[in-house]
């Protein structure tokens, strides 16, 4: 019996990841926030060098959401409530649609399989129809959903502020389980052969099978924890509110290192992205910060005028992000140099989305721009 049930697991992990495979993050396409199961932060192409704005478009209140962009279309939360379908050519509205008046505030949109999933402060959880704008189903938590879900083969996970992961199956809704924490569930899982990774506000890092919804890993995530892991040759790496950031090795289950600004000690709400051996995100002593990934050393830093809440997106070797001082910034990778600046005059703390050669971000005055 303990064989075949261990055969049932086995299987279960297999198809989990098969699904993760078919999960396809394309030059045309940004499914989910940080852009992929990994939450890597990196696109699958390149913008122009050259930037200009091509749209903006009103979505009536503060943008904190970051962009889902598939088949043409940018899908995008607001403080309105509304869910909004943007055609990415030209700017103009598809549909939107009414989750609550509580409204949406950084749970960004994972838009898969014909489907756009999104949670709402109110703390419910939505599945809505990507051609037309329509509920196919919704479930309420026990508290505010900032967390962005996750969808990995025929099942979607999220996070709330009732402490709980859930997984629920994407198609029809079915609670399939929910994981209970000690805090707040503010970040989204980063999925790697079946397990989702995640601190947590308890200031605990997990992993949970997704197959079963069973603990696998447990470490001190160092503080309180709002950032996403990204994931990378068997690493996590994510800022806390203890004023580090952090790598920790999931073979091993130690620290591998830990980050601090030598002068400036501030919280991390950012998170990162990672390339070419980089780690790169925002913080709130108004740097972005880019360490190397091995020794967590920093290779450079560069200083806005605000808080940086944006995480950066890695594309052709440039760094992309936002900062509430109210601009947009392109950095090079590998020197800090900055190559591009964007005023927008409102906080952006919404994270860019770029895919067939457009960058989508919304901004604190209720516009969301398209650069390309």
């Amino acid at each position: 019996m303990r064989s075949l049930r261990y055969l049932i697991i086995l299987c279960s992990i297999l198809l989990l990841s098969g699904g993760e495979h078919r999960f396809a993050q394309t030059a045309d396409t940004w499914p989910q926030f940080r852009g992929n199961h990994s939450l890597s932060g990196v696109a699958a192409s390149a913008p122009p060098a050259q930037l200009k704005l091509l749209w903006t478009y009103e979505a009536g209140e503060s943008v904190e959401s970051s962009a889902a962009i598939v088949d043409g279309v940018a899908y995008v939360g607001s403080m309105t409530g509304d869910l909004h379908a943007v055609d990415l050519s030209t700017g103009r509205a598809r549909w939107k649609y009414r989750t609550s008046s509580d409204g949406i505030g950084e749970s960004s949109p994972a838009a898969v399989g014909g489907i756009v999933y999104i949670g709402d402060i109110g703390g419910t959880f939505h599945a809505v129809n990507a051609g037309d704008g329509k509920r196919i189903w919704s479930y309420k938590t026990g508290g505010e959903i900032r967390s962005s879900p996750v969808v990995v083969g025929d099942r979607v996970l999220i996070g709330s502020y009732d402490g709980s992961l859930y997984c629920f199956g994407a198609r029809d809704g079915k609670l399939l389980w929910q994981f209970k924490t000690g805090n707040y569930v503010h970040g989204t899982p980063g999925v790697v052969d079946g397990v989702a990774y995640f601190g947590g506000c308890d200031e605990v890092f997990r992993g949970i099978r997704i197959s079963d919804g069973r603990e696998v890993l447990q470490m001190p995530a160092g503080g309180y924890t709002a950032g996403s892991p990204t994931i990378a040759g068997g690493v996590a790496y994510f800022g806390n509110f203890s004023n580090e950031v952090v790598a920790l090795n999931l073979r091993t289950r130690r620290s591998l290192w830990r980050y601090q600004h030598p002068q400036r000690q501030f919280p991390y709400y950012s998170s990162a992205a990672f390339a070419q051996g980089r780690v790169v995100l925002g913080g709130r002593d108004k740097f972005i910060h880019c360490l190397n990934a091995a020794t967590g050393r920093a290779v450079w830093t560069f200083q806005t005028r605000a808080r940086v809440e944006s995480s950066p997106v890695v594309a052709g070797g440039r760094v992309y992000i936002g900062s509430n001082d109210g601009r947009f910034y392109v950095f090079d990778l590998m020197s800090g140099a900055k190559v591009w600046e964007f005023t927008a005059g409102s906080a952006l703390s919404a994270s860019p989305a770029i895919a067939a050669g457009r960058i989508v971000i919304g901004a604190h005055d209720g516009k969301l721009y398209c650069f390309g």
